[in-house]
């Protein structure tokens, strides 16, 4: 099984930090009401045989706005193809409704290195019939060592009774505050694998608000969690992207005419496919791993579309959502000796091997649902 790196953060200068991996909710039990409480996964090329890559957890903050952790998008970046999954159960069968990520935006003093402001925000392409958790109001959250607090997420519980991809919940303890963050410890759940981005909830006296953003732990995921503070990113981070005004949708490419289209920016391109161009060729419209072509009539799998087709999905849901997908031009035959390959469904597993190394401190790693080849390849000897 293939895991992805999504890095903890800590700010060196105001808390020690914990050696640590956060993963899914340990010592924790099922959370089926949480409703707002959201897993981030890779958006999948194919209706039928792709596997579901769970990156971290997210926390619905408006009808179309998600906050979860910055460095969950360490490997595809902020650009890069993401849908949010809305129900209990992802893994090992969802059980729920997946929406596209239309936009993603880090804290601009996000740093990597110090994982400091490790926060993104992510516009979905519509928004969904969920009551968001409720922010900390100015100056109404009052944060002191012993303060209990709730930490929700679909990340690892090590117990291999528990599957993994679950909502689930567990109580933590608050250990020590500073200007950013805080570190919370087990009573007598914890944080861990997966519960990246994941929302730690505080009562300010009438209810639950969402209160930090889980980040980092130690490596066993039993003794301390860093958390990053809602409070402060509120009025500089959060409000002025959830004050901004819809994006006005333009005119797009019709799905079935892409080949002799060209576009000009992702704009032109439907259903959040990215125009790229290459050498100065035109630009055209891609669905992630997959090469110019057009998409014609909805189908359910790839043996609805004949020989040299294969149902792709545009959009997670809807009755458009997958359609048939045909290349524009037939691939070149292979060369003597040489190897023609495609990205396949566990493309991200591999981008997240090649940039795994040792870390000083745990990194919130995201799991794979299922394992596979990270491209698939045909060779002559």
């Amino acid at each position: 099984m293939l895991a992805l790196c999504a890095a903890g953060c800590t700010p060196t200068e105001e808390l020690s930090a914990p050696v640590s991996v956060a993963q899914r909710v340990v010592n924790g039990t099922e959370a089926p009401t949480d409703e707002a409480v959201v897993a981030l996964v890779a958006r999948r090329t194919r209706c039928s045989g792709d596997p579901l890559t769970l990156l971290c957890s997210g926390s619905l903050i408006a009808p179309d706005v998600v906050l979860t952790a910055a460095h969950c998008l360490d490997v595809f970046g902020p650009e890069g193809p993401y849908e949010l999954f809305l129900g209990a159960e992802l893994l090992p069968e969802p059980v729920g409704r997946f929406v596209r990520v239309s936009r993603a935006v880090r804290h601009p003093d996000y740093v990597p290195e110090t994982h400091a402001f490790d926060v993104a925000l992510l516009r979905l392409a519509v928004p969904v019939d969920v009551a968001p958790l409720p922010l900390p109001g100015p100056a109404s959250l009052s944060l002191a060592p012993g303060t209990p607090a709730r930490v929700l997420g679909y990340g690892e519980t090590k117990d291999a009774s528990a599957p993994a991809g679950r909502r689930r919940q567990g109580m933590l303890t608050v250990q020590e505050v500073a200007e950013s963050g805080f570190l919370a410890g087990p009573a007598p759940g914890m944080s861990c694998v997966g519960d990246s981005g994941g929302p730690v909830l505080v009562s300010d006296g009438t209810r639950e608000v969402l209160a930090g953003i889980t980040a980092s732990g130690d490596v066993a995921c039993r003794r301390e969690a860093f958390n990053v503070r809602v409070d402060v990113l509120r009025d500089t981070f959060l409000q002025p992207f959830l004050s901004e005004p819809p994006a006005s949708p333009g005119p797009t490419l019709a799905p079935e005419a892409l080949c002799r289209e060209a576009c000009a920016q992702d704009a032109d391109c439907p259903s959040g496919l990215t125009c790229v161009s290459l050498e100065g060729e035109p630009g055209r419209c891609l669905l992630p791993a997959l090469q110019e072509g057009d998409y014609g009539a909805p189908c359910a799998d790839d043996a609805a579309c004949g020989a040299g087709g294969l149902c792709a999905r545009l959009e997670p849901e809807g009755d458009g959502a997958c359609r048939c997908f045909t290349p524009c031009d037939s691939p070149p035959p292979l060369e003597e000796g040489g190897c023609a390959s495609a990205p396949g469904p566990a493309l991200l597993g591999l981008l997240a091997l090649v940039g795994w190394g040792p870390r000083p401190r745990r990194r919130a790693r995201a799991t794979v649902g299922s394992s596979g080849p990270a491209s698939r390849a045909s060779c002559s000897p």
